[in-house]
């Protein structure tokens, strides 16, 4: 089956220029592998869960695998990182390409230059997958989807409100539509 994928990027838009982009990146059937939303501090929740919010996400042994191999991207590539949110089933980033910085990626799969956006997110994909299936004993199996979500952040005002979306997340989970119970 010969199937044309149209691509989804800003055409002509140079990703490896410096600047902010807020990432959105979803699991694979958007199964919730990442962990759990967790309300409030009642019977439900185990006493060994600690969080200062009414809601929050905990992360299971997989979204801490995501959340290190987030932390290590600046070690590996021309990054900074900003606001960053694990979901049950997806993950919300804000990162700063830093052009000119010099990659330190070598003999890496060339589909997208490195540096860019693209190589950026294909690496955090490839090694949260790497990591997750030789956790789990599943050598090949997906864990996200094939594309990301993804927007360039021209203003202050635009990078604020993307970083209040992304904080406030998990209170919003209940309306969320990768909620598989808002799945209709």
């Amino acid at each position: 089956m010969n199937k044309n994928r149209q691509s989804i990027r800003l055409k002509n838009y140079d990703y490896s220029k410096s600047g902010l982009y807020f990432v959105t990146i979803c699991t694979e059937n958007r199964e919730c592998l990442l962990g759990e939303i967790v309300v409030g501090v009642g019977r439900d929740r185990p006493s060994s869960i600690k969080c200062d919010r009414p809601v929050s996400m905990i992360l299971n042994q997989y979204g801490k695998i995501i959340e290190n191999v987030w932390i290590s991207l600046p070690k590996h590539h021309p990054v900074e990182l900003d606001t960053f949110q694990i979901m049950p089933n997806h993950v919300h980033f804000i990162l700063h390409i830093v052009s000119g910085a010099r990659p330190m990626i070598t003999g890496a799969s060339r589909r997208a230059p490195t540096g860019t956006l693209g190589f950026v997110v294909g690496m955090f994909k490839t090694e949260c997958t790497k990591q997750i299936n030789k956790l789990q004993n599943t050598p090949g199996q997906k864990i996200f989807q094939r594309n990301y979500y993804e927007h360039i952040i021209r203003t202050e005002n635009d990078l604020n409100k993307i970083r209040e979306y992304i904080i406030n997340n998990p209170t919003m989970w209940d309306r969320d539509r990768n909620n598989p119970k808002n799945t209709i």
